[in-house]
């Protein structure tokens, strides 16, 4: 969305549900006299008009005399609105024909189409949110699983912007003792004794806390890429299937039978996963499947796990070991069919030695579902080992949030530097007051334009 390309206030329409049959779907409106607007083509008029806000009106939705849809129309006055403006949602039937006739009639009856994220901006800008709780929305939407829903929940709640309002309050109060100071001069031997750093302290390990929660939160926001591998027929396909609980590989007794890769989202213990499902690996003269077994020899070094397969009858190979060998990423070796063959010889634990990064051995039985929640369990463990994931306090969101965490980290420990090395106290002030700027990008007190423009030109258009 180009911010200088649109008038706030301008009445927008956009549709706010997925074009696809459904029960309901609904037109969004928002802007000056977008209730006005709306009750031109409502069927009863001065219901809409006089309807107080937070308050929903039955009627018909016409063009001329034509009748459009039966409708129910809820009405949000300004400032008790999402955006902060009059706005109406159009409740109509779901079909993709009547939700497109809806909207077509919203334009021709003076509204514009809706920017993509418009109505999250206008929100942002009549301060019925802030930057953390708008990109908190986007999060909410994208999310894959319901631990990565619920961590942005947090957000859009309030919990980073009340961290970061409490910071700011540290940095602030400081600021504050710091001008007294200089107004008011006393003997200190030093500048480190004119004012108590303790706040700023703890601004510091408070703000470096929050810096070291991104990877973790960009975990569970972008996912990772794990990767079954194995030899033919070692259960590759029917752990894929087990795992996303419906039949998308097809699974046979006849070696090659998986020539290409699928791929779906998966959860493992919360975390979201691109699983994929690769070709068997092995040696043949069948050109297509020959180009399988490269893609998944492929695919397997862009992983961030790989769930190497060995069925448990045949056991321990020569050819296992050869690919085990070179694979640099996380290994999981993963022994099959326990249900069949149970704890026979084959499974015996395999050497780590001559294995780059192996992380563990589990099995599991795709037939009964049993293993399951191990092979989550140490799958969530490689990929998070290491990462602060485990919330006490407010998480990071986005790149651009830890961007500007990290720049007001380093203002505040240069701020402590400087008192240290007995610079003026007018050198810590600017370090302080440049933290708060740094901060105010975080929630939006102090944007660019063009940082604006890139949050929310990634919203959907009804949002």
């Amino acid at each position: 969305m180009n911010n200088s390309q649109y008038t706030p206030e301008e009445p927008i329409s956009s549709i706010a549900t997925a074009l696809a049959p459904a029960a309901l779907g609904i037109v969004r409106v928002s802007g000056k006299n977008s209730i006005e607007l709306v009750s031109r083509v409502f069927s009863a008029p001065k219901r809409l008009l006089e309807a107080a806000g937070n308050t929903i009106v039955y009627g018909w939705i016409k063009d001329g005399d034509s009748l459009v849809d039966e409708v129910m129309v809820a009405v949000y006055r300004a400032p008790r609105s999402f955006t902060g403006e009059d706005m109406c949602e159009i409740f109509c039937h779901g079909g993709p024909a009547v939700v497109t006739a809806v909207q077509a009639l919203m334009l021709k009856s003076g509204f514009r189409q809706a920017e993509r994220g418009e109505y999250t901006f206008r929100a942002y800008i009549n301060g019925k949110t802030d930057l953390t709780k708008a990109e908190a929305v986007k999060e909410i939407i994208d999310s894959h699983t319901d631990a990565s829903r619920g961590r942005a929940a947090g957000r859009l709640a309030g919990s980073l912007y009340e961290e970061i309002d409490s910071i700011k309050k540290l940095i602030i109060d400081t600021l504050a003792a710091i001008e007294v100071e200089i107004e008011y001069p006393e003997d200190e031997e030093t500048i480190a004794d004119a004012f108590d750093s303790s706040d700023i302290r703890t601004a510091r390990d408070r703000l470096a806390a929050l810096a070291d929660s991104w990877k973790g939160e960009k975990l569970y926001q972008d996912g990772a890429r794990v990767v079954l591998c194995g030899r033919t027929n070692a259960g590759k396909s029917s752990l894929f299937n087990a795992i996303l609980k419906e039949e998308r590989a097809i699974v046979s007794d006849i070696e090659g039978t998986t020539r290409d890769f699928l791929e779906s989202w998966a959860s493992f213990d919360g975390i979201p996963v691109r699983l994929f499902d690769t070709a068997g690996l092995r040696e043949t003269e069948d050109v297509i499947e020959a180009q399988g077994v490269e893609i998944s020899r492929n695919l397997s070094t862009d992983a961030d796990v790989v769930l190497y397969l060995i069925d448990s009858n045949t056991g321990f190979t020569e050819e296992d070991g050869v690919f085990l060998e070179n694979c640099k990423e996380p290994v999981l070796i993963v022994w099959t069919k326990s249900e069949v063959y149970g704890e026979k010889k084959g499974q015996t634990p395999v050497s780590a030695e001559k294995i780059p990064d192996l992380r563990g051995q589990v099995s599991i039985s795709s037939r009964k579902g049993t293993g399951f929640d191990v092979l989550y369990k140490t799958v969530k463990e490689v990929l998070t080992s290491g990462l602060s994931t485990e919330r006490t306090q407010a998480g990071l969101g986005s790149e651009r949030q830890k961007e500007a965490v990290i720049e007001a980290l380093e203002c505040v420990e240069h701020a402590l530097i400087s008192a240290e090395d007995n610079y003026t106290l007018d050198a810590v002030v600017q370090d302080l007051e440049d933290c708060l700027d740094a901060l105010g990008v975080v929630t939006g007190d102090v944007t660019p334009d063009d940082v604006l423009g890139s949050i929310f030109a990634n919203f959907c258009v009804g949002k």
